[in-house]
């Protein structure tokens, strides 16, 4: 049974030739569901830019969507999942001292990313930067701008950027420059809407290097320390240029 779908436009493209996945993942999550509850998002290939992608409900499947373009599954979401602990907040003075040492700054795989990108003005993308704050592990502040503010309540950020800002943080833990990765798996839950204007802490942690598949956390805290998202990651290893950088 066919949804309401969405297209994904360039300017949040990860990848030059296909879009962020933490957006992508976010996007399809909302329109499963809107309550606080995890999600988690498959990434079945490159999530294609400025195409109308359709949303299906499987009618044998409850709780559980497809993103397709054409007869090509793009991505699946389904609730009811589990995650494990949050990742330790730092302080926002940490994060932002560990901006100045973001890998990304002197070499990054995908310069144009919505999220991590040094290549993206102020308005433009979310301009992360996840710098190392110990073995592992990665830190960042964010404010989020009038940009990304949900219409139904411009106060916050619409519920995609809440996935978008816990999505790069966890590729950072990891060679990230050195060995170009992007999102496989994502499993997401959004607590408290970030608000417009607020400075944001995001934190990312490494679990577990395997072969080809990295698997990551990350959680936004708000500058008191409080939980407001969380999420963990499959990230697979890939050539760059396959996505065209």
């Amino acid at each position: 049974m066919p949804s309401d779908g969405f297209v994904i436009t360039r300017r949040f493209r990860g990848p030059a030739s296909s879009g962020n996945g933490g957006y992508t993942a976010g996007m399809l999550a909302g329109r499963l569901t809107r309550v606080a509850e995890p999600v988690k998002v498959v990434l079945r290939r490159p999530p294609p830019l400025d195409r109308s992608l359709e949303v299906r409900t499987p009618s044998v499947a409850a709780g559980r969507l497809e993103l397709l373009d054409g007869a090509d599954l793009v991505a699946t979401a389904e609730s009811g999942t589990q995650l494990g602990a949050a990742v330790d907040p730092v302080p926002v003075e940490a994060a932002r001292a560990a901006e100045l040492s973001y890998k990304g700054l002197h070499d990054h795989p995908f310069p144009g990313c919505f999220v991590c990108g040094t290549g993206r003005e102020p308005g433009d993308g979310l301009r992360l930067r996840p710098g190392p704050v110990g073995a592992g592990r990665t830190a960042c502040s964010w404010v989020p701008d009038a940009s990304i503010a949900d219409p139904a309540d411009e106060s916050v950020v619409a519920p995609e950027f809440a996935w978008a800002a816990l999505d790069c943080p966890g590729g950072w833990t990891s060679d990230l420059d050195a060995r170009p990765l992007v999102l496989g798996t994502m499993t997401a839950v959004c607590l408290v809407r970030p608000p417009i204007g607020a400075t944001c802490v995001v934190v990312g942690q490494l679990l577990v290097e395997e072969g080809r598949k990295t698997t990551s956390a990350t959680s936004v805290y708000d500058e008191a320390g409080d939980l407001l998202a969380q999420a963990e990651q499959v990230w697979i290893a890939v050539d760059p240029a396959t996505f065209g950088g």
